[in-house]
């Protein structure tokens, strides 16, 4: 977020402001699917979810 503040004092233009923010949102976004998805693998075994209710709001977050 630093780098967009600084963007915004340089003066840049707003497509670049704009790409830079698309990144900051993709990476957000691969970040919290790469945490939901480890959870997951860590609680689901072969004997079933440890508790399917977080597992299905979790899943709502994807």
């Amino acid at each position: 977020m630093r780098r967009v503040i600084a963007m915004i004092e340089e003066g840049r233009c707003c497509l670049d402001l704009a790409t830079q923010l698309h990144a900051v949102e993709r990476a957000v976004a691969e970040a919290k699917r790469a945490l939901i998805h480890d959870h997951i693998d860590h609680c689901v075994t072969a004997e079933g979810a440890h508790d399917l209710s977080e597992i299905k709001s979790l899943t709502k977050l994807l």
